[in-house]
This record gives structure tokens, C-alpha cells and sequence, in this order.
């Protein structure tokens, strides 16, 4: 690849593939007054917003600079019931999307707490609601994750996940 292709801008070495099923969840109940439910087709700009700045954060682009369909994909995705969020007194507080999905699991992407909003508690009571919620559906539910976000896995680990895999991202 390297005599044909331009060097990945960013290479990520080590990246944990992580999963839960029914028996490992665990239930988290903090402080945190948090419901969850699928995103509603009339807050497509907020779950596009808070899309870009995640992957913006994570990823060091704006997906909207150089994707003109993002937005309508998100649209898309509400529609069809993938994205999910989790509200804390009327306020947006939690989001993630259900990604590629098979009969024996579905990847949870997207998992993002707006930075004004963390630590108090939401993401681990919202992951915690959505996974129970999804695996009735799937038997499992699978994420992966980079190896450096410390808090990313913490909360993982708290609800349940487990490193099952791993593998190497090149971000081109």
C-alpha cells in the first residue's frame, strides 16, 4: 500500500475491541437522573451537532466540511431508530448510534457526552439504560476504542464491557 498510497496522517496502534452481553451488563445507578430513547426525527440538528464535535475530537476533522451527505446520513439513522440519547432534566445529555449490526451483535459508535456535561454521572447511567435495551435485541453489543482515552474505558469497564480484541487503525 505504501508505494501507492499517501501515509496515514494518524496511525492508532492500539485499539481495544470491547463487549458485553446480557450476563456481564451491570446496572448503573448513580446520582444521575437519566431516561433514555431513540432520538426523534425533529432533533436531527442537535444529534448532527454534538456527531460532528465528537467525531471532531476524536477524529481532528469536521465531518460536515468534507462529507456533504453527513447530515442526511444522522437524518437517516434517526429514522430508522439507530441513534439513541439520554435526557437529564429536558436536557440532551448522552448520545450514541447502533453502527454495523449482525445477528450475533451490533457496534455501538458514536458515544459522546457533551464536555460541558461530564462528570456528573450521565454517560454511565445512559450506556448502562441503552444496553439493556439493546440486548434485547442482540445477544451482544460490541465498541472499540482508543487505548489512550482513559475515561472512555473506565466507563466501559463499568458498565460491563470487556476487551475481547484489538486491532490497528490508519486514519487517512
Amino acid at each position: 500500500m505504501r508505494e501507492w498510497h499517501p501515509a496515514p496522517r494518524a496511525v492508532r496502534d492500539r485499539q481495544p475491541v470491547m463487549a458485553v452481553d446480557r450476563e456481564r451488563l451491570r446496572n448503573v445507578d448513580g446520582a444521575a437522573d437519566v431516561s433514555v430513547r431513540r432520538a426523534r426525527r425533529e432533533e436531527w440538528r442537535e444529534v448532527a451537532e454534538n456527531s460532528a464535535r465528537m467525531i471532531q475530537h476524536e477524529l481532528d476533522y469536521d465531518p460536515r466540511e468534507f462529507s456533504p451527505e453527513f447530515t442526511s446520513n444522522v437524518r437517516y439513522m434517526i429514522e430508522r431508530g439507530l441513534w439513541w440519547v439520554g435526557e437529564s432534566d429536558g436536557r440532551t445529555c448522552f448520545f450514541c448510534h447502533v453502527g454495523p449490526e449482525s445477528n450475533r451483535t451490533a457496534q455501538l459508535q458514536g458515544i459522546w457526552v457533551p464536555p460541558e456535561l461530564r462528570g456528573n454521572g450521565f454517560a454511565a447511567k445512559a450506556l448502562s439504560q441503552i444496553c439493556t435495551r439493546l440486548l434485547e435485541i442482540y445477544p451482544t453489543l460490541s465498541l472499540y476504542v482508543n487505548d489512550f482515552n482513559a475515561p472512555a474505558l473506565a466507563l466501559y469497564e463499568k458498565t460491563g464491557f470487556h476487551q475481547v480484541a484489538e486491532f490497528q487503525t490508519l486514519l487517512f
